[in-house]
């Protein structure tokens, strides 16, 4: 592929991306919409329609996606890590920089990522690391910011609760009358569009006040997250596809999930949302990079 047809692939994966995240920063500033309402519709009900879909509408190998699983624990694991060294030498609160440095936006940017740069079918795998993120960050996450939660309450979660249900459909083979399957599915296509534009209004609340360590981690994470990826890549022998999506799982910015457990449990928020919107901002730069050294 030529120089010039790359910049296009690239820029025909991505605009869609920060194209709707754009309209929703335009929106956010000019008419202020209160998004809490429809971010919690879209955490339990769209995003659990589009997990169940993807799991119980295909025939799910589990063997064979546990490597991608694996190399994405390993990425998530080790960046958090490094951040927690990092935090520590640099003088800032661990529990501060190593959440935004491990959990990943894996689901606002990752899940369409996937799906633009290859097609509906890397769904599934998409969603298995989406889920892997996803799991850690509602238990070990939030079990870092506040010791008393419950891990064992953790099914419970709509997303998690999805994920076993699509999974026990496909597994098992259970029958779905059709028109269900489209109702659930209808549900689960306004996710992905909610959550960027949702992501997009949410950029208008956060300051650079913190602006020397957001700008930091905002460089070490891709990089550190791409370089971990690269060797689970070669220990876990991973290729194709698989190995793609890893080393683009890695390059993606925190999570802006981050920002509202810092708020719950009041941990430095503005800190934390400084890091994840300057984070998102930087995925402008490593987004493509990655992508370029992918496709």
């Amino acid at each position: 592929m030529d120089e010039q047809s790359l910049s296009f692939r690239l820029l025909a994966i991505l605009f869609p991306i920060f194209g709707i995240i754009a309209a929703g920063y335009f929106y956010g500033r000019k008419h202020k919409p209160e998004m809490a309402v429809a971010n919690r519709l879209n955490m339990d009900v769209f995003v659990p329609a589009l997990v169940f879909a993807a799991m119980a509408g295909k025939s799910i190998d589990l063997g064979a996606y546990a490597p991608l699983a694996l190399g994405g624990f390993i990425v998530l694991a080790v960046c958090g890590l490094l951040a927690w060294g990092l935090a520590r030498l640099i003088g800032v609160q661990p529990k501060t920089l190593a959440p935004p440095m491990m959990f990943n936006n894996s689901g606002n940017i990752g899940l369409p990522l996937a799906v633009l740069a290859w097609g509906e079918e890397a769904l599934p795998a998409a969603v298995i690391l989406f889920m892997v993120e996803n799991t850690l960050h509602f238990s070990f996450g939030a079990r870092l910011l506040d010791p008393t939660t419950r891990l064992l309450t953790l099914w419970r979660i709509p997303v998690v609760f999805a994920a076993i249900a699509g999974l026990t459909v496909a597994l098992v083979k259970i029958p779905i009358w059709q028109p269900a399957v489209i109702a659930i599915k209808m549900l689960g296509d306004v996710s992905v569009p909610l959550l960027l534009f949702s992501l997009g209004v949410r950029m208008t609340d956060v300051s650079f006040s913190e602006w020397k360590v957001a700008v930091g981690s905002a460089v070490l994470r891709p990089l550190a997250g791409m370089a971990v990826a690269y060797g689970a890549i070669a220990v876990l022998g991973l290729q194709g596809r698989d190995a793609a999506m890893l080393l683009v799982f890695g390059a993606l910015p925190p999570a802006v999930l981050n920002f509202l457990f810092a708020e719950r449990y009041k941990q430095e928020p503005q800190r934390v949302a400084s890091i994840v919107l300057i984070g998102n901002l930087a995925a402008l730069v490593f987004l493509p990079l990655a992508l370029a050294l992918v496709l």
